[in-house]
């Protein structure tokens, strides 16, 4: 990872919907991701705590979830990601998956970075939709305190208004420039928060740009949730990239970044 370094990926459905269906969708992008000779990190959440709605589905909870994970990781071969959202959490995450990711609404808790970096783990932070990408100073400032330098920054967009979100592509050098890689979460970045009531919507047809201007801006990596099926998904399919459409947008992107580290490397 990191300047020079090719695209990587973290892709997979927003959460765990059963072991069948979270297994399918990690063979199915670890097939791709072989077929491209792309690095690729499979993400799901076993809990998704930050629903709309009280009644949303939220997962199969941290004990299965985990189990879930590390059958993925043993079968596939994946490195895998998902997110903690209270410091007893982070122990019992630490001890299965690579990346230990910390939620937007969640990038200032200083209990929770300082804990996530003691772990020793990757951690891919995801920047607030309410701070800016200087704001990120502070967040790595908290894991590295620790003597864990493995930190990734992840740009998923800020409120604009209410129910709407915006890319601000110059957060891309901003966030570069403190020194880790930086991945660009497309598909949140295309969410409506809290659209349709009691849950978020989304503009999937947006999805493919943002990628290519997130690529070409020079991002380290692209976060894409995955869903064979959207309309069924039980949490985020407003706003996930149907199954399909991932190898022929994968293919467009890295022509793209490959022009990027061209450039980078004159």
């Amino acid at each position: 990872m990191g300047k020079g370094a090719g695209l990587f990926f973290i892709a997979g459905p927003c959460v765990i919907e059963s072991g069948a269906h979270a297994m399918m969708m990690a063979e199915q992008l670890a097939r791709a991701a072989r077929e491209l000779g792309l690095p690729l990190i499979f993400k799901s959440s076993y809990d998704k705590a930050n629903r709309s709605s009280l009644s949303s589905f939220r997962g199969p909870g941290l004990k299965e979830g985990l189990r879930i994970l590390g059958e993925i990781k043993k079968q596939t071969g994946l490195p895998v990601l998902t997110d903690v959202h209270e410091t007893v959490q982070v122990g019992a995450v630490a001890d299965v998956v690579d990346v230990i990711q910390i939620p937007a609404f969640l990038c200032r808790q200083t209990d929770l970075l300082v804990e996530a970096g003691r772990t020793g783990r990757a951690i891919n932070v995801k920047k607030g939709q309410f701070i800016s990408p200087w704001d990120m100073a502070q967040v790595v400032e908290k894991i590295a305190s620790t003597g864990n330098e493995r930190i990734i920054l992840t740009e998923r967009g800020t409120s604009f208004g209410y129910q709407n979100l915006v890319v601000d592509m110059r957060s891309v050098p901003v966030l570069r420039g403190l020194g880790y890689p930086v991945v660009l979460d497309v598909t949140h970045s295309v969410q409506l928060p809290g659209a349709q009531g009691k849950a978020s919507g989304g503009q999937p047809e947006f999805i493919e740009p943002l990628a290519r201007a997130g690529t070409a801006a020079g991002v380290d990596g692209l976060f894409l949730e995955v869903h064979d099926h959207p309309a069924t998904a039980l949490s985020d399919g407003a706003n996930s990239l149907p199954l399909h459409q991932f190898t022929p947008l994968a293919e467009r992107v890295l022509k793209i970044a490959a022009l990027v580290r061209e450039w980078e490397r004159k």
